[in-house]
């Protein structure tokens, strides 16, 4: 049985927790958990004991050294606030423990560089969950360019859109505070780079980026939307606010969150349009790879719908994927928490769709089938990811990221926001060089 210690017991925890406890009991056992906070341990362990599992011990988060020895741990799961998991990473390498880690592994050039050392004088492995890489339609999607029906790859297009639900859940929690989380362009778009370096078999060379506050903080004003409060719960203002977060009224949410304010006095359920964001909503990137091959990526985080597209045009023909997560944002799901619909928390009001076409040239376009594609939890993307991560499911795509994609999938990200900052192109091999 493999021992496993989880740090960081907000809401993302619940699903490794659950793969452990539930999926994967026959080879894996939960240990110890180890927070800032002991309400939020103390929910998951009453949640852990329902699947059977628990409770476990709960450390502070300032003895999570001692946790390693004094538990025998032997792999450690860090879904803790983003700028926390180079230390926890770090320390847990050279404790003799492997790592699985939340994406983004850092949020900056400094803890990544501290990550991959240590894994090269430990010898011990660190694993990224990139779950993007676990979803059907991208597994077909990578399969398709390595059969090289499209030929050499030129370019990528790729728009991602987060709905006002989704989006802008992002503004009300730590996420606002881009030391917190490096900004959307690594704590969100890291996955989608991610894909990237994985569809081409190519890292970024050089970057460029332009960004903006343009719909949530206080600047987001002049659209109308803004209301005058600082949080949600007990707020009147809040009542009826279609961007407003009612923590009461999910008991997960109020388990974790509200319940645990006394102790460190963290909101949830912050006005999106209040101050103190500091991430940019509105972001464009341009990225050349080592391939040769150009993308052209755009992040908004106030759509009206929820998906993304992705065109791949290559010497061959041309790949499109369009998927429609949710087509609107119905008034009832407004106030669910980071569009709980799309990530398979509950029954999704809203129509989707998904479609893979290949447009060859001189022939008419073929839509490819993907069997095993569902909308809920992230296209059925968790519990695949969680097998191979766990359960030592094979698995022959090498879907399963290693601190090295860990930082190619950073490097995008934190050189776009350099670029963002100077107004010039970087290279972004010059941030990690080597790796």
């Amino acid at each position: 049985m493999r021992r496993y210690a989880l740090v960081g017991a907000g809401a993302r925890a619940g699903m490794f927790l659950r793969a452990l406890a539930v999926d994967h009991a026959d080879r894996a056992v939960v240990v110890a958990l180890a927070d800032t906070n002991q309400t939020r341990m103390a929910a998951h362990n009453r949640w852990l004991a329902e699947l059977g599992a628990g409770p476990v011990p709960a450390y502070a988060a300032a003895d999570f050294s001692a946790m390693l020895a004094a538990e025998r741990v032997d792999e450690v799961l860090v879904t803790s606030v983003d700028r926390t998991h180079a230390d926890y990473i770090v320390a847990a390498l050279h404790a003799g423990c492997d790592v699985v880690t939340e994406k983004p592994m850092t949020v900056d050039v400094e803890g990544c560089r501290r990550i991959l050392s240590a894994v090269s004088e430990t010898g011990r492995r660190v694993r990224v969950a990139f779950n993007y890489r676990y979803n059907p339609l991208h597994e077909a999607l990578r399969a398709l360019l390595a059969s090289g029906e499209i030929g050499e790859i030129g370019s990528v297009h790729f728009e991602w859109l987060l709905d006002v639900r989704h989006g802008a859940d992002y503004f009300r929690r730590w996420h606002r505070d881009a030391a917190n989380s490096g900004g959307l362009l690594v704590h969100k778009s890291g996955h989608h780079f991610d894909l990237v370096n994985w569809w081409l078999g190519a890292t970024p060379e050089t970057v460029f980026a332009f960004g903006r506050r343009f719909f949530y903080g206080p600047s987001g004003a002049r659209h109308g939307y803004a209301r005058a409060y600082d949080r949600g719960h007990g707020s009147p203002e809040a009542k009826g606010d279609p961007f407003a977060l009612h923590l009461a009224d999910n008991p997960r949410l109020r388990a974790l969150y509200l319940d645990a304010e006394d102790e460190d006095g963290y909101l949830r359920d912050q006005n999106v349009f209040a101050r103190g964001v500091t991430i940019d909503d509105d972001l464009a990137v341009l990225v050349r790879y080592s391939s040769g091959a150009t993308m052209s990526y755009h992040l908004t985080a106030y759509a009206p719908w929820e998906g993304y597209r992705v065109m791949v045009n290559g010497s061959r023909g041309r790949a499109e994927l369009e998927v429609v997560e949710s087509d609107h944002v119905s008034p009832a799901g407004a106030g669910e928490v980071k569009g709980a619909a799309v990530h398979g928390e509950v029954a999704a009001a809203e129509q989707g769709h998904a479609r893979l076409t290949v447009h060859p040239y001189w022939a008419p376009p073929r839509e490819v089938p993907v069997p095993g594609y569902a909308r809920g939890g992230h296209g059925g993307a968790d519990r695949r990811m969680t097998a191979v991560l766990f359960g030592g499911t094979i698995d022959p795509m090498e879907r399963s990221a290693t601190a090295r994609d860990g930082a190619l999938a950073l490097l995008t990200g934190l050189a776009a926001n350099r670029s963002m900052a100077t107004g010039a192109p970087v290279a972004a091999t010059d941030l990690l060089d080597p790796i």
